[in-house]
């Protein structure tokens, strides 16, 4: 008898908390629908390297760009960023002193080329973002 109690309490247990997580699953969703991305701090563009800087303001006059693949779509595959349709974003390389290449640095922005609704840098290649606050 008081082994089926606590089976019964183990299973109400358990779907309390798979019914939680489900409750959570839209809203941690919609979080990233939103211009601030969860869990990083927004960075201001005058807190940008210099060359962050230098590649912003080649955005928002349209170039000309130093790498071929500047203004390229940007898939957003991780979906650290809002989730928009394909074609929204676009990726700008941010040169790094002493890298071989293009390096890991990038702004990527949404909306039209020379009026983005909104930009971010990457420092990581991808692997986090930070909205750009003018």
């Amino acid at each position: 008898m008081l082994k089926a109690v606590a089976i019964r309490a183990y299973k109400t247990v358990l779907a309390c908390a798979l019914g939680a997580a489900f409750m959570l699953a839209p809203a941690a969703a919609s979080a990233r629908q939103s211009s601030d991305l969860p869990g990083a701090a927004p960075v201001a563009l005058a807190d940008l390297p210099f060359q962050g800087r230098k590649t912003y303001a080649l955005i928002l006059q349209g170039g000309p760009f130093p790498y071929d693949k500047d203004g390229t779509v940007f898939g957003n595959r991780e979906r650290l960023l809002p989730l928009h349709k394909r074609g929204y974003y676009r990726e700008y390389t941010v040169k790094t002193p002493g890298a071989r290449g293009r390096g890991a640095r990038r702004i990527v922005c949404g909306g039209a080329p020379r009026t983005p609704d909104a930009c971010y840098y990457t420092g990581d290649h991808y692997a986090s973002f930070r909205e750009i606050r003018e």
